[in-house]
């Protein structure tokens, strides 16, 4: 079983970076939601599919590729819900307060983040090409 956070390269720099299932209609929502929500434009996003994802992985040591959510942040790397909480906790009020979360013992905030993920294209649809930047926001995506 992972660790919760795994260390990794500041290759890229300190920027925060999220990657996601690129094809996955509630993942793009939540980049979105993520990019609305960060005014200071601090996250940088990567397709999990895209090379640069696969670059960045690799480069935290990341061997198997993930099925989830994944943060890279400050040297570590985290998964599921702990990356979706550390998330939330750089987005403005009252997102930020959603960190509190942590305190439920992660089995059962992955559990619950494993129900949805397994269930997502079922109930959320998935596109047949990876998300497309606008012109303002392609330099916050890796690709």
């Amino acid at each position: 079983m992972r660790e919760p956070a795994q260390r990794a390269s500041r290759a890229e720099g300190d920027a925060p970076r999220i990657l996601f299932d690129g094809v996955c209609n509630l993942c793009n929502a939540f980049v979105r939601f993520v990019i609305a929500r960060d005014p200071a434009a601090r996250f940088r996003f990567g397709a999990l599919s895209s090379d640069s994802a696969a670059r960045v992985l690799r480069e935290a040591g990341v061997t198997a590729p993930p099925d989830s959510l994944v943060l890279v942040e400050n040297g570590a790397v985290y998964f599921r819900s702990d990356a979706a909480l550390r998330i939330a906790r750089r987005l403005t009020l009252p997102w930020r307060l959603a960190y509190g979360l942590v305190v439920v013992p992660r089995f059962i905030r992955d559990g619950v983040y494993d129900f949805i993920a397994a269930r997502r294209y079922h109930w959320f649809g998935r596109r047949d090409v990876c998300m497309v930047p606008t012109p303002e926001l392609k330099r916050r995506f890796l690709d």
